[in-house]
């Protein structure tokens, strides 16, 4: 009895070690390949925001950090500065919606530092599938409607609902979530504006944003 549980205990003991082993060896080959894919995958992103032809250096390593309410929390924010023949064009900058229908919405918003939004994506929300959804580029073409547009100043109605007095489409049953999406491209926007004379002073991302 005792020699059967010692033979299953090392039978035990060696399957641990060699799985362990086999998944730092699956870890190590495919790590490269998976850090490789989510650069390839941000490249993407940062491109549907800031339109290529815009700038000519590697958008992704001049990465900073931002922290203001406007962003809609407290934490720091990644922006991601484009440069033309050596002077910032215009950002990417990570921003936040708070006040979604379910909870909070994680946006990217380009904008030049003139009040242009140069282009929208959400990258992670909670709302209602088949009606707050719509925020999402794979269900509905909705987010291109901020491309081009202008906010001018705090006080631009426009930039607002078509139920609020703007210009921007509501979707049928729910208001909240493009409200969110709106109000939150209207603050970022307005924020980038003020910070081409701060950029030299702002904290750089690290390694975790290269």
């Amino acid at each position: 009895m005792i020699e059967t549980i010692r033979k299953n205990a090392v039978t035990l003991a060696l399957f641990a070690v060699f799985t362990t082993g086999l998944t730092a060896v699956v870890n190590h080959v495919t790590k490269p390949t998976i850090v490789h894919q989510m650069a390839l995958n941000q490249k993407n992103l940062l491109d549907q925001v800031v339109p290529t032809d815009l700038y000519d250096n590697k958008i992704q390593q001049e990465c900073y950090l931002v922290s203001d309410p406007a962003l809609g929390n407290s934490a720091p924010h990644a922006l991601y500065l484009a440069h033309k023949q050596g002077q910032p064009v215009a950002v990417a900058l990570e921003t936040t919606a708070p006040n979604g229908y379910s909870g909070v919405i994680q946006m990217l918003v380009g904008a030049d530092f003139h009040g242009k939004v140069l282009g929208v994506r959400v990258i992670e929300h909670h709302e209602t599938p088949g009606l707050g959804d719509k925020i999402e580029l794979r269900i509905s073409d909705w987010i291109n409607s901020f491309i081009g547009k202008v906010v001018h100043g705090a006080d631009d109605k426009a930039f607002a609902v078509k139920k609020d007095g703007g210009e921007f489409d509501q979707f049928t049953g729910a208001t909240i979530t493009p409200r969110a999406v709106v109000n939150a491209t209207k603050r970022t926007a307005l924020l980038i504006e003020t910070l081409s004379g701060r950029l030299s002073s702002l904290p750089e991302c690290g390694d975790a944003h290269e």
